[in-house]
């Protein structure tokens, strides 16, 4: 299986035209078409404020620092896990 990725445009008749390599030529193929709408650069936005999202201007002054419980500590890592190494047939 092979994939081509082009960026192409639609027309307003909704039609696709897709020009493929010569030596594809009189073959039967299946073909599967997935697509996704682009978006202009101008359109996109850059991260959104906390505002944005419908936070208080005021959330991350009330949230950081606010922990009150007892002192968060990091327990002792395991052991590394040996494992068996992996054999791969050769031709």
């Amino acid at each position: 299986m092979e994939s081509i990725k082009i960026r192409t445009h639609i027309g307003d008749d909704g039609i696709l035209q897709i020009q493929l390599p010569p030596e594809i030529a009189n073959q039967e193929l299946d073909v599967v078409i997935v697509f996704q709408p682009v978006i202009p650069e101008s359109s996109q936005t850059t991260a959104k404020t906390p505002q944005e999202l419908g936070y208080s201007h005021r959330f991350l002054e009330n949230v950081i620092g606010s922990w009150e419980g007892e002192p968060l500590e990091r327990p002792e890592q395991l052991p590394f896990e040996n494992r068996e190494e992996i054999e791969w047939p050769t031709s």
